[in-house]
């Protein structure tokens, strides 16, 4: 391979060269970051870094490596959104947390006892570790009462694995005097670091999520009913236009009272049409209307889109939802399950066993999928998949993890497939139907999707509202309820 001509990777980026041009267009239509629309030369230099790392002469050669490796477009998507931030940032945001919007909060959820929170964009995770830490000291004795969901997200798995890690130069700590300091860390394992300490760490979890996925259906199911969703200082990233499509579907994953925190520079008087703005000192705060009060949603799409038409290629979900793949010719992929003709009958499916599925030893072919998907390495869960599926073709939730993982690696052929072969097995899966309507929206084919959701929707109803779905992740039906509708547009579950 001939070697990169370092000068060309730095200083001026070269707007003549089509194949820069055609780097630029796919990073932006696929990250949302309309920012480096006019920064050619800082993206230029972020890119030349990585082309250096690899050894790539062009950015014609770099194209081809992006066609041929996820795992570069997630060093790239890393090397652009490296961002700094440090704990307790926003002192007046915080006080808004501490004074107004978590207690309000936990009032009003006093009954369940149970809070839903989002940081999104986290970076290294100090906003999030930030949240838990509040939290702790609202809720006192009572914390172990409660079932809390704080989450962080960000694009960048690199700065995920810090926030797991909660280990923290003195810099992120800045703000903290030595009390606080003392309160919530203990010294890291490096001179001059500091550790998170367990109690404070133990609430948050930290996936990786790009927010352009709340437009193409892709969406981990996750992703709603939240209390509280943090955005601050990311929406800057987009086109103007994509921004409001963005608030708009943030919007959507609150439940009725939940409260969405913006950065400084991000409020748009356009938000009003379906959140309500809230005077709170140095906060820009909303809150989406209680039920019978707030408008009515239409659902998030991008300009000159079709409901939750797709963007472009998929990304992967949060690891919570373990996207699983496809062994090619297994028996049960073939013939009975390519037609669409179950999706479009009116009577649901057969009822849904409305409890979680019997548990999966820690060692099991399953659990493995399920462990190796978490930690976030894709590629083996891939194989534990397939080596298990290989073993045990006719276990449903295989097939279920199967298509998630298929969709993670962008094959919706497969992932179809996939959650076909999961339904021909267990036509009362819920989530199976529900991720096979994802699945066919993002592909173009609404009408066929929202049938698919329509299913998981009518399976979810016939349960109590507090059941937890097999294999959702600690979802309800209830939950699974405002989660779909969005996709299903003016038409009734």
């Amino acid at each position: 391979m001939p070697q990169p001509d370092m000068r060309t990777m730095r200083g001026t980026a070269p707007i003549g060269d089509p194949a820069f041009a055609a780097l630029k267009a796919r990073l932006v239509a696929r990250t949302g970051h309309h920012y480096y629309a006019d920064k050619d030369d800082l993206l230029w230099e972020r890119v030349g870094r990585r082309m250096r790392a690899r050894g790539v002469p062009d950015p014609a050669g770099y194209l081809v490596l992006l066609e041929e490796s996820e795992a570069e477009w997630a060093a790239l998507e890393a090397e652009i959104t490296i961002g700094e931030t440090f704990f307790f940032r926003y002192a007046e945001q915080f006080a808004a947390l501490r004074g107004t919007i978590l207690p309000e909060r936990i009032a009003a959820r006093s009954e369940e006892r149970r809070l839903r929170i989002w940081s999104a964009g986290c970076s290294t995770g100090p906003e999030t570790h930030s949240v838990g830490i509040v939290l702790h000291e609202l809720l006192g004795e009572r914390l172990p009462e409660w079932r809390i969901g704080l989450t962080g997200t960000d694009i960048n798995r690199d700065v995920l694995a810090v926030a797991r890690r909660a280990v923290y130069g003195a810099w992120a700590l800045r703000t903290l005097g030595a009390e606080e300091r003392a309160r919530y860390f203990r010294p890291g394992p490096r001179e001059g670091t500091f550790a998170l300490r367990p109690e404070f760490r133990g609430l948050a979890r930290f996936e990786p999520q790009n927010l352009m996925s709340l437009l193409d259906g892709t969406a981990s199911l996750a992703l709603t009913d939240y209390d509280l969703i943090l955005c601050r200082n990311v929406l800057i990233y987009f086109h103007p236009d994509v921004v409001q499509a963005l608030v708009r579907a943030l919007a959507q994953r609150l439940r009725p009272g939940g409260w969405l925190l913006l950065g400084h520079a991000e409020p748009n008087p356009a938000f009003a049409e379906f959140l309500e703005p809230v005077s709170l000192p140095g906060t820009a705060a909303y809150r989406r209307p209680e039920d019978g009060e707030r408008p009515d949603f239409v659902p998030a799409q991008l300009p000159g889109q079709g409901p939750a038409q797709a963007t472009g290629q998929a990304r992967p979900e949060p690891e919570s939802d373990w996207m699983p793949l496809l062994p090619p010719a297994l028996p049960t992929l073939e013939t009975p399950l390519a037609s669409e003709t179950p999706l479009a009958c009116e009577t649901p499916p057969p009822r849904p066993v409305a409890t979680k599925p019997a548990p999966v030893a820690g060692d099991s072919p399953l659990a493995t999928v399920r462990a190796l998907a978490d930690a976030g390495d894709l590629d083996a869960s891939w194989r534990a998949c397939r080596a298990a599926l290989g073993q045990d073709p006719t276990d449903p939730r295989l097939r279920y993890y199967e298509g998630l993982l298929a969709r993670a690696r962008a094959r919706p052929d497969e992932a179809e497939r996939a959650f076909r072969g999961a339904l021909y097995l267990d036509k009362g899966f819920v989530m199976a139907h529900y991720h096979l309507g994802l699945t066919l929206i993002a592909a173009g084919r609404a009408e066929a999707g929202r049938r698919a959701v329509a299913n998981a929707l009518r399976l979810a109803a016939a349960l109590p509202a507090g059941a937890e779905l097999p294999e959702g992740d600690g979802l309800t039906a209830a939950d699974l309820s405002g989660a779909a509708r969005p996709f299903l547009g003016g038409e009734a579950a």
